[in-house]
């Protein structure tokens, strides 16, 4: 146990880019301290003191902000940063090296029985908001993007983004950088647009009525909407 407490404060001071103290982590970082709690909570779920795990539970969802049913297995060197809104499910699995952000919901679909939470894999970064829908596998090394919603397996060394999520293969280290994930839709239709505007001005008709121009560097001109 003491061991499981070192990793936990030592994987908070190597991935918060705040880089906390020792002290901090103990008694500022709810995240470490709903993780602490779910040891607890998970122990006495596997004695079959059901209720007095549940209970537990949810004094720790009091406590953190983080709803982790006793049920849930938790691998080695979880982070979940910031913490708060977190909810993991009863028959969820999480991998060793995760981490989970603010908003995550590691859910169930539907009213189904048995296995009805994701899997997750080793080293996966889900981002801020996403929510995890059913007996789904997410592969090692993937990421998950900020309020990506993900209902079908995901294949190792992937990246998923958009509602509901889109899976796109990757090559080389995850990002934890959310400016980095692609916006798939935004993409496309940037590559439409600026197609349409190279046809038109080829054709050399006159454009009548509003007309939507593909962003220069990334921007978006304002007198082609109403603000």
């Amino acid at each position: 146990m003491l061991a499981a407490i070192r990793r936990d404060i030592g994987v908070a001071r190597e991935r918060d880019p705040a880089r906390p103290t020792v002290l901090e982590v103990i008694f500022a970082y709810p995240g470490v301290h709903a993780i602490w709690g779910h040891r607890i909570s998970h122990w006495l779920w596997n004695r079959g003191a059901r209720l007095a795990a549940r209970t537990f539970a949810e004094l720790t969802r009091i406590l953190t902000g983080v709803d982790i049913h006793p049920g849930a297995i938790l691998g080695a060197g979880l982070f979940i940063d910031h913490a708060t809104g977190v909810v993991i499910g009863e028959t969820a699995e999480v991998g060793d090296d995760v981490t989970i952000y603010q908003g995550v919901t590691l859910g169930g679909s539907g009213s189904d029985t048995g296995k009805r939470h994701p899997t997750i894999g080793d080293r996966v970064i889900i981002g801020a908001g996403a929510k995890v829908l059913g007996a789904i596998k997410i592969g090692d090394n993937s990421r998950v993007g900020a309020n990506a919603v993900v209902v079908k397996e995901v294949p190792s060394s992937a990246v998923v983004v958009g509602v509901p999520g889109q899976i796109i293969s990757r090559f080389g280290p995850a990002s934890d950088d959310d400016s980095k994930l692609p916006d798939l839709v935004g993409v496309s239709l940037q590559s439409l647009l600026t197609r349409v505007a190279r046809l038109e001005a080829q054709d050399g008709s006159p454009q009548t009525g509003r007309v939507i121009r593909p962003p220069e560097a990334g921007v978006w001109h304002g007198e082609d909407f109403s603000i």
